[in-house]
């Protein structure tokens, strides 16, 4: 550890009122980089960072139009897991969770990775059969998975509502023990100092207003800070990709929506693990302050607002209350919502795009937080390349002139909406 982020910095700073130093550096834009990356949340700066860290690719712009975790990385609900029922996504999860595991130690910068465990619970036979089909699928990949019945899950989670008149009746549950809850903005903070202790320049208030051409090829971006030019462009930009994407010409399938969470005020320790289940895609942890920190579906209309809306407000709280019904008058502190990229199938795109030299990563659904350093890791690879990751060959833009969905979503929960 180095010394201003060592103990006795700590106390100095503490005694003295001093200021802390700024754990990235101020970057003015340069006329030229070899790679520029729009966007400076978790997948924008990881991206950077592996390129310079795993391809030795420094002359790496991040632009970022606000401040560095003011997007949709500051603004989900901290879930980390890898338990996936495609071929394909077990794989690209299971490698973003093992990076989840060492993230900490490779980044000197602690992102406070709690591996609680995730239990998904089944409200009928046909639910657990899923489960239990997804359970193989992980053990058969290496992945740690437990399928549980009814007393079991009893036992471990007892503040459920187990009556005879519950209104989601629970059969059992599938336990991944190494799922848990990282701090999202030590997420974006980490990455981000590590990125520019190598080189990067991560360049915020900076936004991109248009794109450089020459043909088909891509050779930079018009911003609100003058012309970049770049060897390779990059567009990873969460819940705005369509319009970053239409600023260089091209179409892409996704549509905006809002994601709500929800933090409650604090309480002591009870909830000690991460329960969802698919009735509403609703899911809860506590945090480290005590809130419980929960959330539900997504807004069924378009929208960049960031503000929820009371319908799904009402709808989610439903859910809290008759899942646990000891916490029905707990006030809410705060809630928030996201923009996700939503695609036809419910997985993302990320590789190489129709123009030449423009690699697009997007449309990550409700998959984005915990993909983000295997999303980087991959997506620094394609871009130093020119070549996709065998781990991302299949979330490709080209399935969907083929028609060939790939739907984790609809495979994996079809039961629930019966």
């Amino acid at each position: 550890m180095t010394e201003r982020y060592s103990a006795l910095a700590l106390a100095r700073h503490a005694l003295t009122g001093a200021r802390w130093p700024r754990a990235w550096r101020r970057a003015d834009p340069k006329p030229h980089y070899d790679v520029v990356i729009i966007g400076g949340g978790g997948h924008g700066l990881a991206t950077a960072y592996y390129l310079a860290k795993n391809h030795r690719v420094t002359r790496v712009a991040v632009l970022e139009r606000a401040v560095i975790g003011s997007g949709n990385v500051g603004r989900n609900t901290t879930l980390v897991r890898s338990n996936y029922l495609l071929d394909g996504n077990t794989q690209f999860f299971e490698h973003s969770l093992r990076l989840w595991e060492g993230l900490s130690h490779e980044l000197n910068f602690n992102v406070m990775l709690s591996q609680r465990g995730q239990i998904v619970l089944a409200h009928g036979p046909s639910q657990l059969d899923v489960l239990a089909r997804k359970g193989n699928v992980m053990r058969l990949n290496g992945i740690d998975a437990e399928l549980l019945d009814r007393g079991e899950v009893e036992r471990l989670l007892p503040y459920l509502d187990f009556s005879e008149r519950a209104r989601f009746p629970i059969h059992g549950g599938l336990l991944q023990r190494r799922a848990g809850t990282v701090r999202h903005d030590a997420v974006a903070w980490g990455y981000a100092r590590a990125a520019s202790e190598l080189g990067v320049d991560i360049i915020e208030h900076c936004e991109v207003t248009g794109f450089l051409r020459e043909g088909d090829r891509v050779i930079g971006v018009e911003t609100s800070r003058g012309r970049i030019g770049a060897d390779r462009t990059a567009i990873s930009v969460a819940g705005h990709t369509s319009q970053v994407a239409a600023l260089a010409g091209l179409r892409v399938p996704v549509e905006s929506h809002l994601l709500q969470a929800f933090v409650t005020e604090p309480i002591k320790p009870f909830v000690d693990h991460v329960i969802s289940f698919g009735a509403e895609l609703f899911y809860i942890s506590q945090s480290d302050k005590g809130g419980l920190v929960f959330g539900g579906h997504i807004d069924g209309f378009n929208s960049y607002t960031q503000r929820g809306q009371f319908p799904k407000v009402q709808t989610v709280a439903e859910c809290a209350v008759a899942l646990i019904p000891s916490i029905s008058r707990l006030r809410l502190l705060r809630h928030w919502a996201g923009i996700q990229d939503m695609t036809p199938d419910g997985s993302p795109f990320i590789g190489r795009t129709p123009l030449r030299d423009l690699y697009l990563n997007g449309g990550w659904c409700y998959q984005g937080f915990k993909a983000t350093p295997a999303a980087g890791w991959c997506f620094a690879h394609t871009i130093a390349h020119a070549e996709a990751h065998p781990l991302i060959e299949h979330f490709s833009l080209e399935r969907f002139l083929d028609g060939n969905g790939y739907d984790e979503y609809g495979l994996g929960n079809w039961t629930y909406r019966q």
